[in-house]
Formats: C-alpha cells, structure tokens, sequence
C-alpha cells in the first residue's frame, strides 16, 4: 500500500526549524521522502539538526540566515533553488514576548514584527514567485491561538500573530487560481526549550508548580509536544490536503472553545 501523507521528490523549506515546533516539522516532513532545507539563525542549533538527521538516515540541508532580512532570505533562497523546487513553505520561525503594552518597549515590539511578521512577508515574497513558476505550491504558517483570542500579557506577540492570521487569508485568496494553498496552524502552549527556558528565568524554584500551573490552562490538562504539531503540518501540506486552503487550525487542548475565562 502506498503510504499516505508522502512528500517524496518534495523540496520544502522551513524556517526557525533548528529547535522546538520548527525541527520537529523538519524531521517529521524529511521522513516522508522531503528534501528539506531550513533556514535558522541559530548556528549552534544548525549543526545539532544536521548531525541528528544524518543519524536517522536523511540530510536536512541547513541555512543560516536571518529571516527578517530580505537580502539574506532572497540568498537562501536563491541557493535552495538551483537544488531544487520549493513546493511548501512553512513559515515557522517566530520569537514570544510577555507583557501588557505598557511592558513594551518600542525595540520589544520592532523585535517582534521583524521576525514573526517581516519574515512571514520576506519568505513568502520571495518563494511565491518560484511556486507560480512551477505550476502551485503550499504556504503553511505558524500563527497562535493568541491571533483570535484575548490572552492577558501577549500585547506585542498577539499583533504579530494576528498579523500573521490574516496574511494568510490574504495569500491564500490572491493565489488560488496559482495552485498555491495557504493555511495556517495555531497551537496553544507547547512544551519546547522556550517554555522550559521561561519558567527557569522567571519562576526560580518553583519550576515544577508553574510546570504544572501553566499546563493546566489547556482543558485537556497538559501542553503539546511538537511532534503533534509536525503531524498537523504534515496533512496540511500533503496532496491529501489538496481541498484545503484559507484555513486556520487550533491544535490547543480545547482552549479556544472550552476554555470560557
């Protein structure tokens, strides 16, 4: 039997896929046939995914690049594509920040649009092209559910990932008689070195309490791990998708429609 979900003799490119929700959608995305290029600014985390993938079998094809600059996605890109097509997008890479507006700096909020929204706009811009070329493509973003719910202390990261929501929605109504699907994923908390990093620095000492406070806010009672998400962003950018475009998915433990506070 032919195996479902496959991406075999797909070229995809993921950017912030070094660490967390990123690499997983990479190596998840390479074990079903992908060459898969990521783009990350983080050298260190680079060299990790590429010795690990090399262990496992496969070579993910590594990038370091800052996507918030034009220049350098547009080298990335042009690179990745005299080695192959760039048939799906995921637009992945994004940073967080905590506070109301009044905790938001001006350099809090520029940090935020020039990653989470400027890099959405530069990848894409630069890959929409190529997949117009070739006859289609996928775009997959990573938004939040924070982009189509009220969370308290989310002022700069809400604007962004709202931002990201709805240029999806624009993306996938420009494009679709290109053959370009556009979607969107949207998960609540996932369990990543960020969140670990984040209790570690503002809760000293009560690492486990917060753990367990902060898993709870989802109804099913814990996080997610970012294989679950991989596997959501696998269906989405599969052939067995084709029908799909202009959507956003919640992958958040029943937070956004059972979670009435």
């Amino acid at each position: 039997m032919e195996t479902k979900f496959s991406l075999k003799n797909k070229g995809v490119m993921v950017t912030g896929g070094a660490s967390g929700i990123g690499k997983s959608i990479a190596t998840t995305f390479a074990k079903q046939g992908a060459q898969v290029y990521v783009l990350d600014f983080n050298q260190k985390d680079l060299n990790q995914l590429v010795e690990d993938s090399l262990k496992q079998g496969f070579k993910i094809i590594a990038h370091h690049c800052d996507v918030s600059n034009y220049q350098n996605v547009m080298d990335s890109v042009s690179k990745i594509s005299t080695k192959s097509s760039i048939d799906i997008l995921v637009n992945n890479a994004g940073v967080a920040h905590v506070g109301n507006i009044e905790n938001c700096e001006e350099k809090d909020l520029d940090r935020l649009y020039n990653i989470n929204i400027k890099g959405v706009y530069n990848c894409s811009k630069a890959c929409i092209p190529l997949m117009k070329n070739q006859g289609g493509g996928v775009i997959l973003n990573i938004a939040s559910i924070a982009s189509s719910v009220g969370i308290s202390d989310r002022f700069a990261y809400s604007m962004s990932k709202g931002a990201v929501l709805t240029m999806t929605y624009s993306i996938a109504k420009d494009y679709i008689n290109d053959n370009i699907r556009c979607n969107c994923i949207s998960p609540a908390r996932v369990h990543t070195p960020f969140v670990d990093g984040f209790v570690k620095k503002n809760y000293p000492g009560k690492e486990k309490e917060m753990f367990e406070k902060l898993s709870k806010t989802q109804p099913v009672g814990r996080m997610g791990n970012p294989q679950e998400i991989a596997d959501l962003a696998l269906f989405l950018c599969a052939d067995e998708a084709s029908f799909i475009t202009g959507s956003n998915y919640g992958i958040d433990g029943g937070y956004v429609t059972l979670n009435s506070k």
